[in-house]
């Protein structure tokens, strides 16, 4: 097994890494995720409402927070230039609108996105590592990450092979996480768990402990292609990795919420969880994304409702 910077560093994280017996101690040795009240946490916190005066502030917070992506096989550069142009300036009727955080493509596309992002601010993140599935070789995973670093993607997110990790094949994810986060150069790193297929929360809590010791920056839900995908639940045991993780590391790393955002409500109800959870120093682009193509439309329709006092109808705004 490789070992991070962050494993030399502290002794006990150091430990854990050493090899696959101790990776596997530590993973098991973790608190188990209390079922009934992390769910029961999970419904309290989407209650909360927001005080009118705050729900602008929280809807732009919002926007500003997404990774707008676009991983059809049918993604074209012009459809990709379409949304870089709505990332840059999402309600066109309203340039007070902040743009959004990146764009999220597949790898060959990843020149065309950083072309017409340039000067923007919006980052480019590219799948990679055989996205969504995982199934491939080593070397090409690696290839496909160079592919979109090399393109000038400044964001990778990576998929890990679930086969491996449910099978206790951990150092084999770490070993891969760790190769990945190498070839990924001054790029961050997004680690995408595909909480769908993994055994409850517990493995979530496992796998995103795994993800930050081998140097992901952001544990991210799912590729959107698998169902469930970002729930309340999933989140907020992500959220309370990053946290014990700053705890125990003084590292500050993030969580990406992907698959099955759609609307301003769900949105407003992660962003009341990671206060909440890790904390209002999270609420932040660096420390919280959602990934979507959906949310957005939605999200400036309810803008545009709490500035003009009527919702306005889909075929009148911008976005999906």
């Amino acid at each position: 097994m490789t070992t991070t910077v962050t494993a030399q560093r502290d002794g006990a994280l150091a430990d854990a890494v050493r090899d696959d017996a101790g990776l596997r101690r530590f993973l098991h040795g973790l608190p188990g995720v209390d079922h009934v009240g992390v769910e029961r946490r999970a419904a309290t916190l989407a209650t909360r409402s927001i005080k009118k005066e705050s729900k602008l502030h929280a809807l732009d917070m919002a926007i500003t927070m997404i990774d707008l992506t676009t991983l059809e096989g049918a993604d074209t550069p012009g459809k990709v230039r379409s949304l870089c142009a709505q990332a840059r300036r999402p309600d066109p009727d309203h340039p007070d609108v902040p743009p959004v955080a990146a764009v999220c493509v597949y790898p060959d596309l990843a020149g065309v996105a950083v072309e017409a992002l340039r000067g923007s601010g919006v980052a480019v993140a590219a799948v990679a590592t055989a996205f969504p599935s995982g199934r491939s070789s080593r070397a090409v995973k690696l290839a496909d990450t160079a592919l979109a670093v090399e393109a000038g993607a400044s964001e990778i997110d990576m998929v890990i092979d679930r086969g491996a990790f449910l099978t206790g094949r951990y150092g084999a994810v770490y070993d891969e996480i760790v190769a990945v986060r190498e070839a990924c150069g001054s790029a961050h790193l997004k680690v995408i768990l595909e909480t769908g297929e993994l055994g409850g929360y517990d493995d979530v809590r496992r796998a995103s402990w795994l993800a930050l010791l081998a140097g992901a920056d952001v544990i991210k839900t799912s590729t959107g292609k698998v169902s469930p995908a970002a729930t309340l639940p999933v989140v907020q045991v992500m959220l309370q990795a990053v946290r014990d993780w700053h705890r125990a590391t003084g590292e500050l790393r993030g969580v990406k919420a992907a698959g099955g955002i759609r609307t301003a409500k769900d949105a407003i109800r992660h962003l009341v969880a990671v206060h909440e959870v890790a904390g209002p120093g999270w609420l932040t682009p660096d420390l919280f994304r959602f990934g979507a193509s959906a949310l957005l439309g939605d999200l400036l329709r309810q803008r545009r409702t709490q500035l003009e006092g009527h919702y306005t109808d889909r075929d009148h705004i911008g976005g999906a």
